[in-house]
């Protein structure tokens, strides 16, 4: 089985829904299912001139930084809200996101060099927003944006997924089980 077959069958073996959430925690506490995720996350990439990878606080930076250490490149994290992060910082604004809540983005302006061509790795991609906003930052700073590599591809915006470029992803969210709970409760309503 290929990396990322096995991968993505490793995503559905691990993957649950907890409380009507998804849960891909379980997914890295599989070592087997972990190592396999992040070699499938960085195949596309392995010689794309990657020079940094980038992740999204919380889930963007356990896979982001794996997946940078598997391409050989740099982590760029990317921080929300207002935790310690030392130094001149760029910050950028998302558009609502899936529960209509906006989130603060930041990152280091010395961490962009000047041409340096960046990869966003997360876990999850669905209105696309806080791609769109990291890809500004990085833009701001004089990066190249390479595209996106996430776990899960839920992105039906024709607008965001054009404007982000090349979005790899393990699984599309349809292949996902079915919430169970979620169905159970929405036939009682």
């Amino acid at each position: 089985m290929s990396a990322p077959s096995s991968a993505r069958q490793l995503v559905l073996d691990e993957f649950r829904w907890v409380s009507g959430h998804a849960d891909v925690w379980s997914v890295f506490r599989d070592a087997k299912a972990l190592s396999a995720v992040v070699t499938a996350l960085a195949e596309p990439y392995k010689d794309g001139g990657v020079d940094v990878v980038c992740g999204v606080e919380a889930r963007g930076f356990l896979l982001g930084a794996a997946v940078a250490v598997e391409l050989g490149a740099g982590f760029l994290p990317v921080r929300k809200g207002t935790g310690l992060f030392p130094g001149e910082k760029t910050f950028g604004q998302t558009a609502p996101d899936y529960r209509g809540l906006r989130h603060t983005l930041r990152l280091q302006r010395a961490s962009v060099a000047e041409g340096d061509r960046i990869l966003l790795v997360d876990d999850w991609i669905e209105t696309g927003n806080q791609a769109l906003t990291v890809k500004a930052l990085i833009e701001q700073g004089g990066g190249v944006w390479v595209g996106c590599s996430v776990l899960v591809d839920q992105l039906s915006a024709d607008a965001a997924r054009e404007a982000l470029g090349p979005i790899h992803a393990v699984l599309q969210a349809g292949e996902l089980p079915v919430d169970e709970e979620c169905e159970t409760a929405a036939a009682e309503a």
